[in-house]
Order: C-alpha cells, then sequence, then structure tokens
C-alpha cells in the first residue's frame, strides 16, 4: 500500500518526537528545569524498581565488550589519560587512588603502574568482572581492587588521596556520570585531594552548517510522505487523517532540525570564534551548578555567512590539586577538527539567518535534564542577532529548544 514501506521508521521517530518533546516541555517549556529525581541527587537509586530503571536506561549497555572498545580505541581519550597519570606520577605514588564509574578498569591499571599503593575501582556494571581480570592479567591485581556497586552506595575502607574518573558525556554533561564524581569527592577525598580531570569548559560557535541542507530535505520528505499516507488512509481505510497534519510536521521538526546531532565539524563550517559558555572546577563544583546551568553567550560573526547552526565541544584539564599539582598538566580536547568518540555537538538553527562580518549573536542558553531520564538533557538558546556598525536588530529575537538525547 502506499506509505508502506517507510512506515517503520516513521512510527519509531514519532515515538522518539514524542517522548523528547513531552521531556522539552517538562523541563524547559515553562522557564524551569526538571528537578534532578533521587537517583540523581547523590544517593543513587532509592530502591529496586529506580535501580532496575536506571540500569536499563543506561547501565545496561556499559556491561559490554564492545561499548568499552569503542572508548578505548579513541586514541586522543586514551592518550589524555594515560599521560596525565604515568608522567604525573608524584601524584599517585604510595598513594590511594579512586576510580568512579571504572569500566573496564584501565584507568585503574595506569594509576596502579604510576605507583599507588591501591586503587579502589568502583562499577556499577558486571564489566567489574573483567576489570578485575585485566587488573590481575597486567600484573597489579594486587593494588587494584574492585568493587561493583554504585558509588554513592560503596562504601571504602579508608579515604583517598587521588579520584579519578572519565565521566564525560555529549555536551560535556549528558549521562550525569559527574554527580558520582561529586558524591565520592564529598565523602572520601582527603582535604587537598586531588581529581583528574581538575576541570572542565563546554563551547559553542556558530556555524553554516553541512548538515542542514541534508537534515532539512529530509523534512521536507517526511511532510510530503505525510500528504501520501493520508490518501492511503483514507483510500483503504476511509479515516481522515488531517487533524493531526499539524503534529506531524512539529515532530518531524523536532526530531530532525532541533536534536543535538553528532558530527565531526569541519572547522571551515566555523564562521566565527568559539565562547566559553560553562567552565568549573571539579575541586569544588556541586551537583546544583550543573543540574540547572544557565549563561549568556556572545558571539561574533568573521564573515559574511548563512548561520545555519551552533558547534558545541568541550575540553577538560588535568592538573592535579594545589597540594599536589601535575609537573606535566594535560588538556583533553574535543575542538574541531579534533577526531574523539565524543565527535562535535551540533545544533541546527531553523530557518538560518543571513549574517555579516562583525554582526553578533548574543543571548542565553539554558541547560537542564529531562525530566524523565535525568541523564538526558534539555537545551533552551535565546538568540539576538545584532548589527553593531548600525545598531540595528537584524533579525526578531527567537527562543529554540533543542534535545541532547
Amino acid at each position: 500500500p502506499d506509505g508502506g514501506p517507510a512506515l517503520g521508521d516513521a512510527f519509531v521517530r514519532a515515538f522518539a518526537c514524542e517522548h523528547s518533546r513531552l521531556a522539552l516541555t517538562m523541563s524547559l517549556g515553562s522557564d524551569s528545569v526538571a528537578t534532578a529525581t533521587s537517583v540523581a541527587a547523590g544517593v543513587g537509586p532509592s530502591n529496586e524498581h529506580e535501580k532496575a530503571l536506571d540500569f536499563a536506561n543506561y547501565f545496561v549497555s556499559y556491561g559490554y565488550i564492545y561499548h568499552q572498545k569503542d572508548m578505548l580505541q579513541d586514541r586522543l581519550r586514551m592518550e589524555g589519560y594515560r599521560t596525565a597519570i604515568l608522567n604525573n606520577r608524584a601524584c599517585f605514588e604510595g598513594k590511594a587512588v579512586l576510580d568512579v564509574g571504572a569500566g573496564s578498569g584501565i584507568l585503574a591499571i595506569w594509576a596502579a603502574k604510576a605507583g599507588a599503593r591501591v586503587v579502589y575501582a568502583v562499577e556499577a556494571t558486571s564489566m567489574a568482572k573483567h576489570a578485575r581480570r585485566l587488573a590481575a592479567a597486567n600484573g597489579v591485581g594486587d593494588v587494584v581492587v574492585v568493587l561493583e556497586g554504585y558509588m554513592e552506595q560503596v562504601t571504602l575502607p579508608e579515604q583517598v588521596d587521588v579520584i579519578v574518573s572519565e565521566w564525560m558525556g555529549y555536551f560535556l554533561l549528558r549521562e550525569s556520570m559527574l554527580d558520582p564524581v561529586i558524591a565520592a569527592r564529598d565523602k572520601w577525598l582527603k582535604p587537598g585531594g586531588a581529581l583528574f580531570p581538575s576541570s572542565a569548559s563546554i563551547y559553542l560557535a556558530p556555524l553554516c552548517s553541512s548538515l542542514y541542507a541534508p537534515k532539512l530535505r529530509e523534512f521536507e520528505r517526511e511532510v510530503s510522505g505525510w500528504s501520501h499516507f493520508k490518501d492511503f488512509m483514507g483510500r483503504e481505510n476511509g479515516v481522515d487523517i488531517s487533524v493531526l497534519d499539524a503534529e506531524w510536521q512539529q515532530e518531524q521538526r523536532d526530531y530532525l532540525l532541533h536534536s543535538c546531532l553528532w558530527q565531526l565539524i569541519d572547522p571551515a563550517e566555523v564562521v566565527g570564534e568559539a565562547a566559553r559558555l560553562l567552565h568549573f572546577e571539579t575541586a569544588t563544583v556541586t551537583q546544583a551548578d550543573v543540574a540547572t546551568v544557565t549563561r549568556p553567550f556572545e558571539l561574533t560573526i568573521s564573515s559574511d555567512s548563512e548561520v545555519s547552526g551552533f558547534g558545541s565541544w568541550f575540553d577538560t584539564a588535568f592538573e592535579g590539586s594545589p597540594s599536589s599539582p601535575a609537573s606535566s598538566p594535560v588538556v583533553l580536547s574535543t575542538e574541531p577538527p579534533l577526531e574523539t568518540h565524543w565527535g562535535q555537538q551540533v545544533l541546527l538553527l531553523h530557518p538560518p539567518q543571513l549574517a555579516a562580518a562583525g554582526d553578533l549573536l548574543h543571548g542565553d542558553f539554558t541547560l537542564g535534564r529531562q525530566r524523565e531520564n535525568h541523564r538526558l538533557l534539555a537545551l533552551r538558546i535565546r538568540l539576538r542577532h545584532t548589527r553593531p556598525a548600525t545598531g540595528e536588530e537584524v533579525y526578531p529575537e527567537r527562543v529554540i529548544h533543542y534535545r541532547v538525547d
């Protein structure tokens, strides 16, 4: 029948759109961000139901070697952590170290090889058994103590001198894995202890995005395909579904044009200097600081361009602590054209805006957690476009909502 072969993908897309649209409405639509659930509040799941949901929504994939392999083959990620740990032995020698979200235990192994007295590797999934075997196979099984469980619910036999963790997700904060690091810091890190990484930043830049045209064509195909599907429903089933036209278009617009997209951005797509949206020190940041983030931004256009999106990336620094500084500081960056498994994130601007060199894109952005799943993000940008040379407002103010699924 007409429209039949494409319906499977369309149904999946519609389901995803509706779920995320509701999350956006609930978390950002009324100028407020969802309150973090107890799973994200530094205590871990409060009951078996919450634990099962969190495991199904997030942790389950991390128990598979294939998922760990995706991260382990990220050369820049591995090089950054390896260099930060092994080139700063003085921060680790004779110390008690905690690895939060240890995964396959590679960071714990490196900490042991850097001379740590003991490394507590805490992992929430069954990957813990593989970490234990890898530590033993690499000669540090007597140093690395693998503990399976939620960090917030694990009891260590002592306080530690160093915390290492690879907690970063897309848009830096997706997955909310910084929460257990903060909880571990507050409970288990000795005064003056070091965190690796020690700080993190998020950046935003204007783009003339190569993704915009193909995503717009896909959106137009979906809208056109809906017309054929309406004809099919009326002809074959005797049901008029035209009352759903607007909702269908909104679903597809949300999914194709207002979703955060993974991409390796070509630097030629960047049409203005990046601005740092957020910076924090892991020694002092709180869970409230990152559960809801609202910041102003200001982007200056460098050349006449069609601005069709924004690009975002992050970096983290490994500098130790004031009482235990890293002698060889390391910065792990995901800035284009660097290639990591995080890639960069693209937020399409639909419709695009024509900009002249010197134009200013400014406003504020709010980043919060989706109410149904605290590990996913919702983003709102309030955008103004002005021309300082003439003082004119080039386009009316806009408010755009995105989801980071």
